[in-house]
């Protein structure tokens, strides 16, 4: 399971060793409920190569903000407290992999 964090965690996570992959979502928002067990399975995948994570924007509008983010889902991974890459949209579970695996 994909931990559901806040800004001030989410601050603290992405300053450490270990790339984070973010899950930028809304309760509200379709194609996010479609994304989740994606993630979810990916979590289990990549396990020990990210940290995964799930943020809800509503709740903490100060991180879309601070990342742009206008559109939902957003899967962005982090490195050394940096956005490296993002993907937009619903991706199914293989083009999620394929993402991650460039990227991690």
């Amino acid at each position: 399971m994909v931990e559901k964090i806040v800004k001030e965690k989410f601050d603290e996570l992405i300053g450490g060793d270990t790339p984070v992959v973010c899950d930028f979502y809304a309760s509200w928002c379709g194609p996010c409920k479609m994304l989740a067990p994606v993630i979810d399975k990916c979590s289990e995948k990549f396990e020990g190569k990210a940290k995964f994570v799930k943020v809800d924007i509503d709740e903490s509008y100060e991180l879309a903000a601070r990342y742009g983010i206008m559109s939902i889902p957003l899967v962005g991974v982090f490195k050394g407290g940096e956005l490296v890459e993002k993907s937009l949209g619903y991706t199914s579970q293989s083009q999620t992999e394929d993402f991650l695996n460039k990227v991690l």
